[in-house]
């Protein structure tokens, strides 16, 4: 928008056209300080300078020497700092060594002194080596050069002016108010020189006790002298009156502002015009004086003044005179307003403490005046000019609601109107500050505890009914927080967010919530576990651990279990199940429910989420917070299921925002109570120590550090000192009883003596700890995770005791102890983070938790936090400790891995950007394919390796980058070191003399890159963590922690990612890799080392001797302790060996095709179990099919040898099928290698010398390209009528005279929908046409098929044609008169076959003359037999009778069927066996591979594809879907429901009338059929009642649900297809050997078949899901035929004897002959 046009003299006094940006201020604040910060370190001596002075003075040759020295002089300081500070301080600490010993040749009294007081306690030995390294330099130099480099720097004690000054310290900026007088004579106008340090000394000299003058003579004043005399000037009397005052307060205002000189003196030149050069030289002259001299006058007069002035802006004449009628104001006279009211305040309360009643303090004085109001109106459109636009409608709407549950008193003060429109904060009122020369002090005094409401009740525990009783027993009641929540927690099902103090009791308000769930699922008396599950996020294993204790003792009386599933603790899928609650840690739960574990299950069952802390979403962990709630709120949107969740956090200030992200109802479930419902109220004091000197610094904190404690100690308290590094406590301890001792104030220290004392001193000798027994005889100890549990748990009973006055400890203690101080002390805020490799700001969240342990509820009024800082970083904390730092989401850093793990397509144009971005990215590394078109994502194999291993994105690209098929295993470390994980850890100087000698001493394989590169580092930290080396450096230990555990993952996931690929070797060698680091062994040490029993001289000598794991099985143990000179270590060792995994495999293979083998491996164990070293469960094995020459993993797949299985010794068969390829390969390796164990592996050789392969399969019968023949072909209207199309398609056509004109046997192989039921029909009008006496048999595999065929022939040849046709089931079984009238009988296989067996004595079994095989490729599965055994018979009979029965066999295509065919008789005439591409409709088939071991969450993940492929493929053409089981129908239905919930319109599916379909559903029986059909979706399985069934299968073939979900018996059943087919899983369970097994491939193909529809698509589409380690089997033979094999063997003796008891074959030779029919016999010569 444009600015109005203004004149410059209202833009002068204005800030309208001033663009509010206070980024420059900043910057420039922070440069000042840099450049202070530099000139007080060039001040001082450096290490650096004393290196280039050295450098200019010496010569090459001297200096080989004296950097020896100088990196002598280093070492020593780094042992007197402390090895736990950075190279800063050790420079810095060198330097003062260097010039404490530069003129001295030994260590006197007085160097001991010093060093001492500046360090503390330190080791002599150092100093003496410094002296003497000092020494050895200074001997190069004469003294007079020494000198010279001393004085390159003034002697620190100088009078130097720091930058800035002590000012008194003011509220706000300058205020505009009256000024102290200034004489008016010469001398107040000396020149003013710009140098900024003159002007400190010449004036704040003189003004830092300004000698005060009452105001109202301030008219003799240096501004006013000067304006009355311009106005003389220019104006007469009267009106000089009324301008006086004003022209002041603009001036002054102008003086005050932030602008520059020459911008100033235009402005003023068009205020005050030609008349006032001579005012304006003299303003711009003394414009610092004008202006400060105001600031110091005292509080009194400044608040007369302020009123004075702000009546001036209120008063008549409020509207400034100066050319204009548009009120306008500043942001200085904001301030005095605000100034204003806050005097005023204080003055009313002063004069409340005087004696009045106590109406609320600071209410009183406020009167609304119309005026005052405009004002603020004014002011806030000013405001609101620069707000950012979209914040701006929010921040109006939550100010005016009022919470119920919200107590925060700094909200309130916003309200009141000292806060117009929120402007900068101040710090809370009766604050203290002190400011010198070593450290400044902000003191916040404790606020007093919250005045009890009059609705407020605290809840009795005996009210609660008997399950709250049980829970807290103990308890008498409730505190107050937990009373003001009791309704909404105990009662209802709000998800609620409770931010409260530190110790406010949130614990028992999750119990709260836990004891409403559990109630809810209390019925009759019972509980009903496993009905629920609690989950319970803890940000900190220590805090799982302890919450784990507190809930179980508590819920023990119920009978709840509650374990603890962290990095630690993990617990078995069987565990999980029979635990009602569960705590565990952000990123356990994260992976947990990105895994899905045993069966969704799981996260489906959790139905209360707590999380504790919720404030960690500000840090570093945030992210993986965020994606559990957001995962759990989009399953409660898509499953529309409850899950409450419950936020507990400390006190933060833009709760709202939280609580609209965990789904909290703010009027009802979001509660807030801010600093006054600590149980003990807190007083904060913040310590900025000034020094920019690094080693002084760390002298000062020590120094401030100590007088913080002996103030408590002599007041009587005890107090616990904070530091960040386990070493520290030592030194810290250490130096305060140095000083303690010095300054004779030990005595206030020294614990009380007593009888306890006696007892608590034995304690502490018995203790193992050197420094805790030095400590404590003084009154100090210390405390840290470093030390032993026993050690710990004796310091804080002797803390709680009172024995101890001083606790030095680290922030551990504040996490997982509950132990309060009166005083807490946090020294230093630099802490050392191995994750980013350097030292940062400690986070706010310590802080809070450490300063939660100060004060004891019981004993004290209040508690005392105090945290020394450096000054840079005092505002830091400040800002952060008075809640004024909202929470931000860290979100956005960690998008593409929680993407990867969460693919979710529905977002908001930005973040849709955000996502489109690291979609494309994620495409890149091929993670995910993602299709910009539909905008879908699909998990790829190396994505979801990625998610289950939580790798980042980054190291996937580098991977793809630099992993190959042949990469060694030193390569393997050099890639793993690369991996974005391990980003943040740096190379520090100081540690390459300790990385060199670990690289030397540990490194088995080399480190490229060395110990210069961060990736060269962590190499060798791992190799020396695989080699067990020690290390010395504090910060070596706890990178090489972070990298073990990191690497170990990642190499985890480096394994996956190679057996996906297929790479044999690399599989081999990184299985191996990830073993070693688990284990902590190298490749080529004895396996024997994995067993903690055998000692290691043992272990060195059997790998001296060579003795292999196979050489000692073999030898007796008295041998092997011969050999290893130790007698009795034989059994041992032989135990040992044994219980090494083993197996043995045996392999048998069989080819199906020429190209395909099927493996069966049968696996036996071959160790012995033992609990303590194998577990209870079982033993994970991996196992692959290698071709060596290839290099190439054909099949590959992970098992479990169970206990049970290895005791009775059991085995156990795997069948799988791989390719085979000619020539034939010499021979394929089968590998089995533990998972767990090194040197546990089994190899197995798979010989292909003696493999016979079957026949060469004959071609196919190649479609003609012939004229489509009409229908009018029949010859007969009769037949003609019959079919609705005019013309037959090209397979028919191709076939029509064969069948309709010979009498010759067929066999046609087409696929699915080529119209072979036209075929069918030919043949019986041919029987009808020439033999109308004869029967017709029609064969169906299925009833259902029968069904099919009976209902659409009862029609069409019984009703048009008057034939009689009839059924023949199991079902159908009519009596003989009606069979022998019959035409054409349509029947099962096994049903013919009853009926066939007598044929002597059945006259209409010899009457039969064509015989319709359908399906008859159907041989191969386990019906087969019965076919085989009906067509020998028919082929038997017809050469008994002499009357030859033709039979046409109807199937698939077919791989052979040549063979097939001349078992049915047939010549090359009748055979016709097309490809499978020549369907009536083509058809695309997509398969996609899920990974998975377990069969309901492989199906559940495949959910989310079904419905994508239904989006993609046929978003509006009817879609079938066979699962395998009725329930996989109703969860396929509910989840499908679910997705559609997400969508715009949730009833697309639906093509018909809400309202007649609802009329539908009134007849439906099944329930959840009624509620799948009101989405379109429809069921079908057979255990539907048979009308339901009618009614789905019309709703579909009518096209009014799109999506029918069936079980696979209807791809057999009925013949409806649809536009796309999905398969959804191939696998089955069966019942007979209760295992799931694959569904026969004549299946598979039947159910695509169902795919296209000839009517009306040009294409179909399949979109199978399998179990990804058959992916390659299926897309093998769904393109080509599969041979149809023979499985008569198995059931020859039934037949053989049905033969025989119907007397067919009496004897050896008939029964020879009888095989000899069949088709066993025919394929068992062409492939054995």
């Amino acid at each position: 928008m444009a600015l109005p046009r203004l004149t410059g003299a209202l833009r002068s006094f204005s800030n309208v056209t001033k663009q509010d940006n206070y980024n420059e201020e900043v910057a420039d604040l922070q440069m000042k300080r840099s450049k202070l910060h530099e000139q007080i370190v060039g001040l001082d001596l450096t290490w650096k300078k004393i290196v280039k002075f050295l450098n200019e003075k010496l010569e090459k040759s001297e200096m080989q020497s004296v950097n020896e020295d100088l990196k002598d002089i280093l070492q020593a300081a780094k042992q007197i700092v402390g090895m736990d500070n950075g190279k800063e301080a050790v420079e810095s600490a060198a330097a003062f060594l260097f010039k404490t010993f530069h003129l001295k040749d030994s260590v006197g009294h007085k160097e001991t002194k010093a060093i001492k007081q500046m360090f503390g306690p330190f080791p002599s030995s150092s100093a003496t080596a410094a002296c003497d390294a000092t020494n050895r330099i200074t001997s190069h130099f004469c003294k007079d050069n020494l000198t010279a480099l001393m004085q390159m720097t003034t002697d620190e004690s100088g009078d130097r002016v720091l930058f800035g000054k002590n000012l008194a310290f003011s509220f706000d900026m300058h205020d505009l108010d009256h000024f102290d007088e200034l004489p008016v004579n010469g001398e107040s106008q000396k020149t003013i020189s710009l140098d900024y340090k003159k002007f400190l000394t010449d004036h704040f000299q003189d003004h830092s006790t300004p000698d005060l003058k009452p105001v109202e003579k301030t008219n003799d004043s240096l501004l006013w002298c000067e304006v009355e005399k311009y106005l003389n000037a220019t104006l007469n009397e009267v009106a000089k009156a009324t301008r006086m005052e004003d022209l002041c307060c603009t001036l002054y205002d102008m003086l005050a502002s932030v602008k520059s000189g020459d911008e100033l003196q235009d402005e003023l030149f068009e205020l005050l015009g030609p008349d006032g050069l001579e005012l304006i030289e003299k303003l711009l002259q003394n414009r610092i004086t004008i202006v400060d001299r105001f600031l110091n006058s005292s509080n009194d007069h400044k608040f007369q003044a302020l009123q004075d002035s702000c009546k001036k802006i209120l008063g008549e004449n409020a509207k400034p005179n100066y050319g204009c009628q548009v009120t306008i104001q500043s942001e200085q006279e904001k301030q005095l307003m605000k100034q204003y009211r806050r005097e005023e305040k204080r003055i009313a309360r002063r004069e409340k403490k005087a004696g009045e009643d106590g109406e609320i303090a600071g209410e009183g004085p406020l009167c609304f005046d119309p005026k005052e109001l405009r004002l603020h109106r004014e002011q806030a459109l000013m405001n609101a000019r620069s707000v950012p636009i979209l914040s701006r409608q929010r921040d109006t709407d939550v100010e005016k609601i009022r919470y119920p549950h919200v107590y925060d008193s700094q909200a309130e003060a916003m309200k009141t109107s000292a806060f117009i429109a929120g402007a900068k904060m101040i710090l809370p009122e009766g604050i203290q500050r002190e400011n010198n020369k070593m450290y400044e002090e902000v003191k916040i005094p404790y606020s007093e505890p919250m005045p009890i409401g009059f609705e407020e009740k605290p809840v009795y525990i005996q009210d609660l009914d008997e399950i709250g009783q049980l829970a807290f027993k103990g308890m008498r009641r409730l505190n107050r927080i937990q009373s003001i929540v009791f309704e909404t927690a105990y009662n209802t099902n709000e998800n609620m967010l409770i931010c409260a103090p530190t110790g406010a009791g949130k614990t028992n308000i999750a119990m709260l919530t836990v004891l409403h769930e559990i109630r809810q699922h209390f019925q009759q008396g019972v509980i009903k576990k496993n009905e629920f599950k609690i989950v319970y996020v803890a940000p900190m294993k220590a805090l799982a651990a302890e919450m784990t204790n507190y809930f179980s003792k508590r819920l023990e009386p119920l009978g709840i279990v509650v374990k603890e599933l962290t990095g630690d603790m993990q617990l078995s899928k069987n565990e999980i199940l029979r635990t009602q609650m569960l705590v565990t840690t952000p990123e356990k739960w994260d992976v947990v429910t990105r895994k899905s574990v045993g069966d969704v299950a799981l996260s489906q069952i959790v139905k209360l989420l707590i999380l504790d802390e919720v404030h960690l979403l500000h840090e570093d962990r945030g992210p993986v917070l965020e994606s559990i709630v957001a995962r759990t709120l989009r399953q409660v949107e898509s499953t529309q299921s409850m899950i409450r969740i419950l936020g507990l956090s400390a006190t933060l200030p833009n709760y709202l925002d939280v609580a609209t992200f965990l789904h909290v109802n703010p009027c009802i479930g979001l509660f807030y109570f801010d600093g006054r419902f600590r149980p003990v109220p807190l007083g904060q004091t913040f310590l900025g120590v000034k020094s920019a000197n690094k080693v002084q610094q760390l002298n000062n904190m020590d120094e401030v550090c100590y007088e913080s404690v002996l103030k408590q100690v002599k007041a009587g308290h005890q107090v616990m000192v904070f530091v960040h590094a386990r070493n520290a406590t030592v030194r810290t301890a250490m130096s305060l009883i140095e000083r303690a001792k010095n300054n004779g104030q030990i005595s206030y220290f020294l614990p009380t003596q007593g009888p306890e004392y006696g007892h608590a001193e034995k304690q502490v000798q018995k203790s193992r700890n050197k420094q805790v027994r030095e400590l404590f005889p003084d009154g100090f100890s210390i405390h840290h995770a470093g030390m032993l549990r026993q050690d710990r748990n004796l310091v804080e009973s002797l803390f709680s005791n009172g024995h101890i006055k001083v606790l030095v400890c680290t922030a551990t203690l504040a996490w997982g102890v509950n132990l309060p101080a009166h005083a807490v002390i946090i020294k230093g805020t630099q802490i050392y983070a191995a994750k980013r490799g350097s030292f940062v700001d400690l986070g706010i969240l310590d802080v809070m938790q450490i300063f939660g342990r100060a004060g004891r509820p019981q004993f004290d009024k209040f508690g005392e936090g105090i945290i020394i800082t450096t000054h840079d970083k005092l505002s830091h904390y400040l800002t952060l400790l008075t809640q004024q730092n909202p929470i931000e989401s860290q979100f956005l850093e960690s998008l593409a891995d929680n993407l990867n793990a969460e693919i979710d397509p529905t977002l908001a144009k930005h973040r849709e950007q955000l996502v489109i971005e690291v979609g494309r990215k994620l495409d890149k590394a091929r993670m995910i394919r993602f299709e910009e078109r539909t905008g879908y994502f699909s998990s790829t194999d190396l994505g979801r390796t990625a998610s289950h291993y939580y790798i980042k994105y980054n190291t996937i690209e580098t991977f793809n980058e630099l992993f190959d098929a042949h990469k060694t295993e030193s390569d393997i470390f050099a890639i793993v070191s690369k991996a974005e994980e391990f980003d943040q850890i740096k190379v520090r100087e100081e540690e390459i003399e300790e990385l060199d000698a670990l690289l030397n001493n540990f490194c088995e394989l080399s480190a490229p890159g060395g110990v210069e590169n961060s990736y060269g580092k962590i190499n060798i930290l791992l190799q020396t963590y695989i080699s067990r080396g020690e290390m010395d450096s504090f910060s070596l230990i706890s990178d090489s922690a972070y990298v073990a555990q990191n690497a170990a993952r990642i190499v985890r996931a480096l394994f996956e990612i190679a057996l996906r690929k297929r790479w044999p070797a690399m599989t081999y060698r990184l299985l191996n890799l990830s073993k070693v680091i688990d284990k902590r062994l190298w490749g080529w040490t004895s396996p024997l080392r994995q067993f903690s029993v055998l000692p290691p001289h043992i272990l060195t000598r059997l790998e001296e001797k060579n003795l292999t794991v196979d050489k000692l099985k073999d030898m007796r143990k008295d041998e092997i302790g011969h050999i290893l000179h130790h007698v009795n270590i034989g059994l041992k060792v032989k135990q040992c060996v044994h219980q090494i995994p083993s197996v043995t495999m045996e392999a048998s293979i069989q080819p199906i095709t020429r190209t395909v083998l099927r493996v069966t491996l049968s696996i036996c164990p071959d160790f012995t179990w033992n609990d303590q070293v194998h577990g209870t469960v079982g033993e994970p094995w991996w196992i692959w099919v290698e071709d060596p020459t290839n290099d190439h993993i054909y099949h590959s797949e992970y098992f479990l040898v169970l206990k049970k299985q290895v005791i009775s010794k059991e085995a156990q068969l795997l069948v799988f099928t791989i390719p085979i390829f000619e020539p034939l390969p010499s021979q394929y390796y089968i590998r089995a290698v533990s998972d767990r164990w090194l040197g546990a592996e089994a190899v197995c050789i798979i010989n292909f010398q003696h493999l016979i392969l079957p026949e060469r399969h004959p071609p196919h019968t190649e479609l003609l390209d012939l004229q489509p023949l009409p229908v009018t072909a029949l010859g007969c209207e009769a037949y003609e009528a019959l079919y609705n199309f005019s013309h037959f398609n090209p397979v028919q056509t191709q076939i029509f005279h064969t069948l309709y004109h010979t009498d010759c046997n067929v066999l046609l192989g087409a696929p699915t929908g080529s119209g072979k039921t036209v075929a069918a029909e030919l043949a019986i009008f041919r029987v009808f046409n020439k033999y109308p006496t004869s029967k017709a048999v029609y064969i169906a595999p299925l009833k259902a098929l029968v069904r099919e065929r009976m209902d659409d022939w009862k029609v069409r040849i019984e009703e048009k044609l008057g034939k009689k046709v009839i059924e023949l089931t199991g079902d159908v079984t009519p009596d003989m008169k009606s069979i022998a009238k019959a035409d054409l009988i349509v029947t099962t296989p096994e049903k013919w076959d009853g009926v066939s067996r007598s044929w002597q004595n059945r006259n209409y079994v010899k009457q039969v003359t064509i015989l319709i095989i359908d399906e008859i490729h159907l041989l191969g599965e386990e019906r087969g037999p019965v076919l085989e055994v009906i067509v020998s018979r028919t082929n038997f009979i017809s050469s008994h009778t002499e009357k030859p029965v033709r039979i046409v066999g109807l199937s698939t295509a077919l791989a052979n069927a040549r063979d097939l065919a001349d078992w049915l008789n047939i010549r090359q005439m009748g055979l016709f066996n097309f490809r499978p591409s020549v369907r009536p409709v083509p058809l695309e088939v997509h398969i996609q591979g899920f990974p998975g071991q377990h069969y309901c969450p492989r199906m559940a993940s495949m959910n989310k594809p079904t419905f994508q492929a239904i989006r993609s493929h046929s978003p509006a053409k009817p879609v079938l879907i066979f699962v395998s089981s009725r329930r996989q129908t109703r969860l396929t239905a509910l989840e499908l429901i679910a997705f559609l919930a997400t969508e715009e319109d949730p009833k697309q599916w639906l093509n018909m009338d809400e309202r007649e379909m609802e009329n539908i559903i009134g007849t439906i029986r099944d329930s959840n059929l009624k509620l799948t059909l009101a989405f379109g979706i429809g069921m079908h399985h057979a255990g539907l009642h048979e009308r339901d069934r009618k009614t789905v299968e019309e709703l579909f073939v009518n096209c009014k649900v799109q999506v029918l979900i069936a079980t696979s018996t209807l791809a057999w059943g009925v013949n409806f297809p649809a536009h796309l087919v999905i398969i959804k899983g191939t696998e089955y369970y069966d019942g007979k050997t209760r295992r799931y097994v694959d569904f026969p491939i004549t299946d598979v193909l039947q159910m695509m078949g169902r795919a296209g529809r000839p009517q009306f698509d040009d294409q179909g589409k399949a979109v199978i899901l399998v179990h990804d380690i058959k992916k390659d089997f299926y897309k093998k033979f769904l393109y080509e035929p599969f041979p149809v094999e023979s499985s008569l063997l198995g059931v020859l003796a039934d037949h053989l004897n049905a033969e025989i008891a119907g007397g067919t074959i009496t004897s050896k030779q008939d029964a020879m002959d009888y095989i000899t029919w069949t088709y066993f016999f025919r394929r068992l010569i062409m492939n054995p």
